[in-house]
């Protein structure tokens, strides 16, 4: 055999390596990029990809170790995100994405299926599970973010349905099965983790009715039209919304509406109920200061927060009731 000089023997040995580092690239089944979010050491576990946070710890409370779960968005809500690189590199190797439905997400979950090249990917809209003479009607527009047909749940139904814990449980069972059915050894244990945490659940849903028991004030002005399904299962009342587009002020006719719902003399209404998501609007402190100066006995602001946003670094399984319950305790504070 003829030695080659060591100049051919690198270059050759560099374009083996090279090949290598390709076909690990664009492979799906054999290598991972560094960064795709999925770990190489558990390659039978379901690989499960959620929109946002309160379905990240519906679905985490029942993967425990058996599955595992990432979550697409934080600090950008569901409403108005744009697909990312990451978000393609992500679902690339995810068997199924949790979606909450109902236009929430517009037409995102299909076009990122397309983008990460993952045909067998599952999209399930969770929502989808909730029998549709128990949703109420989608009164809000919301933009879907640039690119994105716009998707006005004026026309359809209110899609904010995790902001009900029985909704919730519905949601939780839903995905229960999805995981029985992808992961049929681990049955047991999914049904197990789904129990105990749909128990949590029911608690959450027996402790905020009992905290507001005696409260008087029923009925509620909220920020934008994302609260009914919260108010009603807590046997609250909204009758008015500040702001129709989230981000707009009232227009003249809006808050004429508004002040006549909550002067009324024989059923004021003195709770506004604001989000953190949309602080920097001035539209509730102004109404309020109008309602003290048309007689409306102390008038207050309650930050109730629709759960559509989290900072990274506090999403965890237990954040979903933390945040429900907070909410309560910030209406038993201000309520009468």
């Amino acid at each position: 055999m003829v030695k080659q000089p060591l100049r051919y023997r690198v270059v050759a040995g560099f374009l083996t390596l090279l090949s290598i580092g390709f076909g690990c690239l664009f492979s799906v089944s054999g290598c991972s990029t560094p960064d795709d979010g999925w770990p190489n050491d558990r390659p039978t576990a379901p690989k499960v990809v959620v929109s946002f946070a309160p379905l990240y710890c519906f679905a985490v409370n029942v993967a425990g170790d058996d599955a595992i779960v990432r979550n697409l968005l934080t600090t950008t809500g569901p409403h108005h995100f744009n697909p990312t690189d990451k978000d393609a590199r992500l679902l690339r190797r995810a068997d199924m994405l949790l979606v909450n439905g109902l236009g929430l997400e517009g037409d995102k979950p299909e076009k990122m299926k397309k983008g990460s090249g993952n045909k067998s990917l599952k999209i399930i809209e969770l929502a989808g599970k909730i029998p549709a003479d128990r949703l109420y009607e989608g009164s809000c527009h919301h933009d879907h973010g640039d690119g994105d047909d716009h998707h006005d749940h004026d026309h359809g139904k209110d899609p904010h349905v995790w902001l009900s814990p029985d909704y919730a449980i519905t949601m939780v069972e839903a995905i229960r099965d999805e995981l029985k059915a992808a992961d049929a050894g681990h049955a047991a244990d999914y049904d197990r983790r789904a129990a105990e945490y749909i128990v949590k659940l029911r608690k959450l849903k027996e402790d905020g009715i009992a905290l507001l028991k005696d409260k008087k004030d029923r009925k509620l002005v909220t920020f934008h039209d994302s609260m009914t399904y919260f108010a009603k299962t807590f046997n609250m009342n909204i009758v008015g919304v500040v702001e129709k587009n989230p981000g707009s002020e009232p227009n003249d006719q809006q808050l004429k509406k508004l002040l006549a719902i909550c002067t009324n003399p024989e059923s004021p209404v003195r709770v506004l109920c604001t989000e953190p998501q949309y602080s920097n609007s001035n539209a509730g402190q102004q109404l309020v200061n109008i309602l003290k100066q048309k007689g409306v006995p102390d008038p207050v602001l309650v930050e109730l927060d629709p759960l559509e946003t989290v900072p990274q670094d506090q999403l965890n399984a237990g954040w979903y009731e933390a945040k429900m319950r907070a909410n309560l305790a910030a209406l038993a504070e201000k309520m009468k």
